[in-house]
């Protein structure tokens, strides 16, 4: 067994049972919400929701979700913590990086390697993965960085080989926003493992199933990387079935064993409009995977064993190789 950090301390890998690898509780922009408080509305309703969403989902059999909400995305550790004080049931695994598709923000401009000193983001990463995360004793438990169709911009790869220096001091693992339709994934093959020396095993490509392309997809795999089947329930680079599809067509392969399962789902979100949340993104919803796609791929040929396998399997392995 290995230890794993989540919101409420450490737990063994062999307790974290099925595994939602890539779920947002709060995507937001931190100092619009600072600035503008409006714009998030009452503190405890917002709180209240998202925690009765997740009971939700716990009441589906899920017991872990990690959250890769990191800089960029708007992480509040503390909210965090008072969410997962009423849904005991469930594990939340948060992580520590930077989102960004292009540059680093201004903070890091004429920080580090731009004054000819070491990088600020491997300290900030460590801390958060060793120390905690801003005093509040909850230790990161997942690496996070980005690539997208812009694909490695100065930015992207130093961020991307800040995670993966930071990854070799801690062992944490990593999970990387992919962009499928640019193959952004063999980059983050080039970067983080043939040249940062990270193995291909300790990272997620996010957002794989945004592809039908399952050669691109085999490639990957084969390669040894474990690949984020996780936006079930967002419609937007595919429509539901063509996610479904390249799923049980990665089944049919063999490929059960290095993927791993979400909806990419946020309990609030505020770069849509909420009162246009539902018609820009009809299909966004949070109990996705347990009532429509199970029950679809299982009618077209994938077992419960391969089901069980990226559910509970994959993640438990995924953990269980940290260093």
């Amino acid at each position: 067994m290995t230890e794993v950090a989540t919101v409420r301390g450490k737990i063994d890998s062999g307790d974290l049972g099925r595994t939602y690898m890539h779920e947002h509780i709060f995507t937001m922009t931190a100092d619009v919400q600072q600035n503008h408080p409006g714009e998030w509305g009452e503190e405890e309703p917002r709180i209240a929701d998202a925690a009765g969403k997740l009971r939700a989902l716990a009441a589906q059999g899920v017991r872990t979700i990690v959250d890769p909400t990191v800089i960029g995305l708007g992480r509040y550790i503390p909210r965090i913590q008072r969410v997962a004080e009423q849904v005991p049931e469930l594990n939340i695994v948060v992580a520590t990086g930077l989102y960004t598709y292009d540059s680093v923000p201004f903070f890091f401009h004429y920080r580090g390697p731009a004054l000819g000193k070491p990088e600020p983001l491997v300290e900030m990463f460590v801390r958060d993965i060793k120390e905690g995360i801003t005093g509040t004793g909850v230790r990161a438990g997942m690496l996070k960085c980005a690539i997208d169709a812009q694909g490695l911009t100065n930015g992207v790869e130093r961020v991307m080989r800040a995670v993966a220096k930071a990854h070799h001091e801690t062992g944490v693992p990593i999970t990387v926003h992919t962009h499928p339709g640019s193959r952004t994934g063999l980059d983050v093959k080039r970067v983080l493992c043939d040249e940062e020396g990270v193995e291909p095993g300790r990272v997620v490509l996010g957002h794989s199933g945004d592809t039908t392309d399952c050669e691109y997809l085999s490639l990957l795999a084969d390669a040894g990387f474990v690949l984020g089947m996780d936006r079930f329930g967002i419609n937007l680079e595919t429509t539901f079935e063509a996610r479904a599809q390249t799923l049980i067509e990665m089944c049919r392969r063999g490929y059960a064993e290095q993927m791993v399962l979400s909806q990419d789902a946020s309990c609030y979100i505020d770069w849509v409009d909420q009162e246009l949340l539902p018609v820009v993104l009809p299909q966004w919803h949070y109990l996705h995977i347990g009532a429509e796609v199970l029950p679809f791929v299982r009618e077209r040929g994938v077992t419960d064993a391969q089901i069980e396998t990226m559910l509970v399997d994959v993640p438990r392995r995924f953990f269980e190789t940290a260093g």
